[in-house]
C-alpha cells in the first residue's frame, strides 16, 4: 500500500486555489481530510475521486 498523503499546502497548489479557499472546503466538509496532531491531511486518491465527482456534477456546455 503505497498511498500519498498530501498537506494543505500541496492539496492547495494541486487545486490551484487559496489556502484559505481550501481550508473553508474542509471545514465545510465538502472536500475529504482528516487532521493529524492538529494539521490537515489528504489522501492523493481522495483528492483525485474529488475532482472526478465534481467534473461528472458539473454540466457541460453542449457545442453545436
Amino acid at each position: 500500500m503505497n498511498e500519498v498523503i498530501m498537506t494543505l499546502d500541496e492539496v492547495a497548489e494541486y487545486l490551484k486555489i487559496k489556502k484559505k479557499t481550501l481550508y473553508n472546503l474542509v471545514q465545510q466538509g465538502k472536500l475529504p481530510g482528516f487532521k493529524v496532531g492538529g494539521a490537515w491531511r489528504f489522501k492523493r486518491e481522495d483528492i483525485d475521486l474529488w475532482i472526478e465527482e465534481r467534473k461528472r456534477d458539473t454540466p457541460r456546455r453542449r457545442e453545436d
